[in-house]
């Protein structure tokens, strides 16, 4: 599988030694039974634990497969069983580090998060999700089966007895919202929080999420598929130096900006842009708010403001560029920006956040790169990247050419 972005290395480890096995790879899975630390589990992991039960390797936390605290025969048994999908259960850590064991087969799924629907959709598994989150009602054009669910309340407060009346196999939350929720469950069904970002652990959530629906090698052609365009545009932007990487002013609303600790922050970095943020640290969500002055004096080259669904619709649900242009103009017009270089030059973009959030981060570092390196990505197409994406892995009919605004102004991209 192709990896240009490093997954984050952390694991726990059964014994006081710090150990990394040589031919571990750039994402580890967190998957009791991955005993070898890699990015799956298969033949390698049933001979690293072979050589910790003749005592030829060190054990490791992942080793246990069956979670039961002891290395045995048992967990190769564990790890056959997960390579060949007959597992009857399975054990994983989570985006906040708490062990989960999750009972196979997993077949009614209750997600507090739109982005889970879109994963899960692209594994080809969404029709084991039995009920959503609020907001994703509002959500036809993408999710025009999914968002007639039952719904189970907010994301971040969702309704413990609408769940519980759903009798599901698993619930899927994003980060540390909810933080009851295991409590008001015990007795129903595991919590898996996972969160996609930063995108360092995107692939590490996907394989997760992957294994835990009986779809990893779904999972896997995913995960190439996005990695692939990753890949081109880590390469071509790795031989620019900072100087030709334009100075960007990343607005999420009326002067307040995206710093680090936000993902559109590390959207842009990893299209090739400087944010004239980076190193503001006054906001802990990574949108500190800042004053016209402070953008004045900071003279971006580009102005890039993520359209929120309140500031102008846009994104799957929306086919006229009317709003997402008032906005733009809106911005054009500020006087006290008159004399910065991005409003002198008319660089000023807006985007949706249907391609900003969730697994949908990729999409948006595809379309910035495009627009801030026109030249060495002459040869990129977004918006065919787009397509792709949606009629091979959503399976939506949904014609980008005729439907839908992400990018604006459109020709940038």
């Amino acid at each position: 599988m192709k990896r240009s972005i490093l997954c984050m290395l952390v694991a726990f480890f059964s014994s006081a030694m710090i150990f990394m096995p040589a031919f571990a790879s750039d994402c580890m899975l967190q998957i009791f039974g991955n005993a070898n630390m890699d990015d799956r589990i298969d033949e390698l992991d049933i001979a690293y634990v072979e050589g910790i039960i003749e005592g030829a390797n060190v054990s490791t936390n992942l080793s246990d497969a069956n979670y039961d605290g002891k290395i045995d025969d048992k967990d190769i048994e564990q790890i056959e069983k997960i390579i060949s999908g007959e597992e009857t259960n399975i054990t994983v850590i989570d985006e906040s580090g708490k062990t989960v064991t999750i009972n196979e087969p997993v077949e009614r799924i209750v997600i507090c998060h739109a982005m889970f629907a879109e994963v899960l959709r692209s594994l080809g598994a969404e029709d084991r999700i039995v009920g959503i989150p609020t907001y994703m009602e509002n959500y036809t054009a993408f999710y025009p089966d999914l968002s007639k669910l039952p719904i189970v309340g907010g994301a971040s407060t969702p309704d413990s007895e609408a769940i519980v009346s759903l009798k599901p196999d698993l619930v899927i939350v994003w980060g540390n919202w909810a933080e009851n929720l295991e409590t008001d469950l015990k007795d129903v069904a595991p919590v898996l929080r996972l969160t996609y970002r930063p995108f360092s652990t995107t692939d590490q959530d996907i394989m997760t999420l992957g294994y835990a629906v009986g779809k990893n090698k779904d999972a896997e052609k995913l995960i190439d598929f996005y990695q692939e365009p990753l890949s081109l545009i880590s390469s071509r932007i790795s031989t620019l130096s900072e100087e030709e990487k334009p100075r960007v002013y990343l607005e999420y609303s009326d002067y307040r900006t995206n710093s680090e600790g936000s993902g559109n922050h590390e959207m842009l970095l990893m299209a090739g842009g400087r944010n004239i943020a980076s190193g503001i640290t006054t906001d802990t969500s990574g949108t500190p708010f800042v004053d016209a002055e402070w953008v004045m004096k900071e003279n971006p080259e580009i102005i890039m403001r993520r359209a929120l669904k309140t500031d102008a619709s846009c994104g799957y649900d929306e086919d006229d560029t009317a709003q997402i242009k008032a906005l733009r103009e809106k911005i054009l017009s500020r006087p006290e920006l008159a004399n910065t270089t991005a409003i002198k030059n008319g660089d000023v973009y807006c985007f949706a956040t249907d391609i900003s959030t969730g697994l949908s981060y990729w999409l948006g570092i595809v379309y910035m790169a495009k627009q801030l390196h026109p030249d060495i990505f002459s040869d990129l197409d977004p918006v065919a990247i787009h397509q792709e994406y949606l009629t091979r892995f959503q399976r939506l009919d949904f014609n980008l050419n005729e439907h839908g605004v992400f990018f604006y102004p459109a020709e940038a991209v």
